[in-house]
């Protein structure tokens, strides 16, 4: 069987499963050797926070998609299978564009849309990839490893009786975007609440009025689809904010840069996030997962030479 995956949790979880033998063909940002069937016409631009969501902005205005196939090379592959998704157009390529690429290929492979909005989704999406291989127990199993590493941490916040701390995550950094989708099942699960999230739903703008408003004990800054360094070369858009210095967060020296992938993209890799999440929001409890030391800084490490 050729698979296509064209959008990176997938791909994510097709390795952490051990089924990469099936792959065939991914996108320009998976973290795959195999094949980039689908490009972004973002790819090459040095482009600010500010200046990407204007991009975005103008072309959803004008009807156009960010992401394009190499019919070229998908006609190569001849996939029998293609996953993809209908949750976000502007993260990732969706189902309709794929289907009208598709559409002219001699041998129609099946297309296997991934919808998720909750965690639960994002684990039923690990089972149905593995059915479509022909791989349930695989399947099975894998999900019943990553459980146990979420009951270990409710396990231990119960056990001590640790009050939710109040927390913000945020999507993006100018404008300010809230989390939505699975992030809040993340935060809830790694003993946090924030009430300025969107559990199912889109993340949208949150002005920053609102963010003081709210004042959140920990803050963590995860842009979607940036890296810490990446987010790193945009924080004075927040620091610079006025009573940036008066959030609670900011006096507790509890705000962190993290890399995105932890929460923004629905994968299994969300465990890890989940585990990260709950060092940031219980340091006496649980230690940042060793997998994770570089891809977390708090704001006050910034100006360290790396950077």
């Amino acid at each position: 069987m050729k698979v296509c995956s064209f959008l990176p949790a997938a791909t994510n979880m097709i390795y952490e499963m051990g089924l990469e033998r099936y792959l065939n063909g991914v996108t320009f940002e998976c973290p795959s050797d195999k094949p980039k069937v689908v490009r972004t016409r973002l790819e090459g631009r040095n482009l600010s926070s500010a200046e990407i969501e204007t991009f975005v902005t103008e072309s959803s205005n004008m009807g156009k998609s960010l992401y394009y196939v190499d019919m070229e090379l998908l006609s190569e592959i001849a996939p029998d299978l293609v996953f993809t998704q209908d949750v976000c157009d502007v993260c990732q390529i969706s189902t309709s564009v794929v289907q009208r690429a598709i559409g002219s290929l001699e041998k129609q492979p099946k297309m296997v849309p991934l919808i998720p909005r909750r965690l639960r989704d994002v684990y039923q999406n690990a089972l149905t990839i593995a059915k479509e291989l022909g791989e349930e127990k695989i399947g099975l199993d894998y999900l019943a490893s990553l459980h146990k590493r979420v009951r270990a941490i409710t396990d231990k916040l119960r056990e001590h009786q640790a009050e939710p701390k109040r927390v913000m995550v945020m999507e993006w950094l100018d404008p300010i975007y809230n989390c939505g989708h699975w992030i809040p099942d993340q935060i809830s699960l790694a003993g946090g609440v924030d009430m300025l999230s969107n559990p199912a739903g889109y993340s949208v703008v949150t002005p920053w009025e609102k963010v003081q408003q709210y004042d959140p004990e920990v803050l963590v800054i995860a842009p979607c689809g940036f890296q810490v360094e990446r987010s790193i070369k945009e924080i004075d858009q927040l620091t610079s904010k006025p009573g940036w210095s008066e959030l609670t967060a900011v006096k507790n020296k509890a705000v962190y840069l993290a890399d995105a992938d932890y929460f923004t993209t629905p994968s299994t890799t969300l465990v890890d996030g989940i585990e990260l999440l709950a060092a940031l929001f219980h340091p006496q409890l649980f230690e940042i997962p060793e997998t994770c030391m570089k891809k977390v800084v708090p704001i006050s490490d910034t100006e360290l030479s790396w950077v």
